[in-house]
């Protein structure tokens, strides 16, 4: 199925702009001579340094205006809408981090969930083309039944971010229904690379090595069951929301889900000794890890895996970037960003 380029005529609304995949988004839009309106709080849930970095990048680009604020205001978000017209809405502010929302849950009401709602009713009053929202794999669950397709039960989340992701769909779906909103919902897998969140398992495990710690692994080694993931680059993360926005369903739909994943969960222990490789490579010498195996979390889940036929089909992707080049890539750039002769 073909799919419709990039429109430049149009405004683009970007929340969590200065965020690791809403920079790259961004960007790339920008880099299409799309005129693009981001919003980011700023809030150090992790190195706020990190966000400057991207946000300068951003501000580079005559055509990029910044409005820093919270989704949950919704006076913020009503204002930026009627100000901007937006025709296309990207909606990835979030708080983010399953382990987070163990010890925060408020965060993940206001923003997660009181925050989206702004964002629909943004989108309700002021009459969108597209409204594009990021899920996450975490809906899945402990789903036994992989690859994950979107057509699953996704009724059991293992954590109050998953189940502020899931309420997230069943809001878009019913704006959709009511006000005749084209939505599209975006379920990542594990989505990493460079100038990625330091709160991810590969940039944690960086950070460690670098300061001396032993990386803690949360699956016993795999002694006990084999932990997967799904492991996403970052452009191709990109790829598929570009060639789904100026795609949106159509009126006999109004709402739908895709999967945005690589399709080839890799093994933990086996995405540990790439990422040594990797850092070995850019550092010029050979690094291996401390380690320290912990039994694995309750919220966590077993295995990601993404089925992205329904991408597939209907834009012509599939993410192609294998892990050993997506980890050279960080690698090269943290050895670069920190300054690690």
């Amino acid at each position: 199925m073909g799919y419709r380029l990039l429109d430049t005529d149009k405004t683009y609304l970007v929340t969590g702009a200065a965020g690791f995949i809403g920079f790259y988004l961004s960007r790339k839009l920008l880099e299409k001579d799309c005129r693009v309106i981001g919003i980011d709080n700023m809030n150090d849930y992790y190195d706020v340094d990190l966000k400057y970095a991207r946000l300068g990048e951003l501000e580079l680009f005559d055509k990029f205006t910044f409005a820093r604020g919270d989704i949950s205001d919704k006076f913020l978000v009503m204002k930026v809408f009627k100000e901007y017209k937006p025709r296309i809405v990207v909606n990835l502010a979030a708080q983010a981090g399953v382990r987070y929302s163990m010890e925060n849950p408020d965060i993940y009401i206001r923003n997660n969930i009181m925050g989206f709602f702004n964002i629909l009713e943004g989108c309700r009053h002021n009459p969108v083309d597209h409204l594009v929202y990021a899920s996450s794999s975490s809906v899945y669950g402990s789903g036994k039944k992989v690859p994950f397709e979107e057509s699953d039960f996704v009724d059991s989340p293992l954590s109050l971010y998953a189940a502020s992701k899931r309420s997230n769909e069943l809001m878009a779906y019913a704006y959709s229904h009511l006000y005749g909103i084209p939505s599209t919902g975006l379920r990542f897998f594990t989505v990493y690379g460079p100038m990625g969140r330091p709160d991810m398992v590969y940039f944690r495990f960086a950070d460690e090595y670098f300061a001396g710690e032993p990386v803690r692994i949360f699956n016993n080694g795999g002694f006990e069951y084999d932990l997967y993931r799904d492991f996403t680059y970052i452009d191709d993360t990109v790829e598929g929301i570009l060639r789904l926005l100026n795609n949106p369903p159509g009126s006999e739909e109004y709402s739908r889900i895709f999967n945005i994943g690589s399709g080839r969960p890799e093994k933990l222990m086996v995405f540990v000794d790439n990422l040594e490789r990797a850092l070995s490579s850019a550092l010029g010498k050979k690094v291996v890890f401390r380690k320290i195996f912990e039994p694995m979390k309750p919220e966590d889940v077993p295995v990601t895996y993404a089925s992205t036929d329904m991408l597939q089909k209907a834009v012509g992707f599939k993410p192609s970037t294998t892990i050993e080049e997506g980890l050279q890539k960080f690698a090269d750039w943290y050895v670069k960003y920190n300054k690690i002769v």
